[in-house]
C-alpha cells in the first residue's frame, strides 16, 4: 500500500496519538467507507474501541491522506 501523508494529516496524527500503523488497519478493515466531497473518501474502523475517520483520496499508483479523525 503506497501512502502519502498529507502535512496537515501529520499534524492530526500527533494530535490524537494515531500512527501509520493505525492508518493501515482502518484503511485494509473499514467498518463502513463513506463518500466524501470532491472524490475523498472516509474510512471508518476501530483501533483498541477507539473510533477512527481516515479520510483519503485513492488512485491507481497511491492513496493520499488527508487528514484523520
Amino acid at each position: 500500500m503506497n501512502l502519502i501523508i498529507s502535512d496537515h494529516a501529520l499534524k492530526r496524527m500527533r494530535q490524537r496519538s494515531i500512527t501509520k500503523q493505525d492508518i493501515k488497519h482502518v484503511l485494509r478493515h473499514p467498518l463502513k467507507i463513506l463518500s466524501s466531497f470532491q472524490g475523498r473518501k472516509q474510512a471508518v474502523g476501530q483501533i483498541n474501541r477507539r473510533s477512527i475517520k481516515v479520510v483519503y483520496i485513492q488512485t491507481e499508483s497511491y492513496i493520499k491522506i488527508i487528514t484523520v479523525v
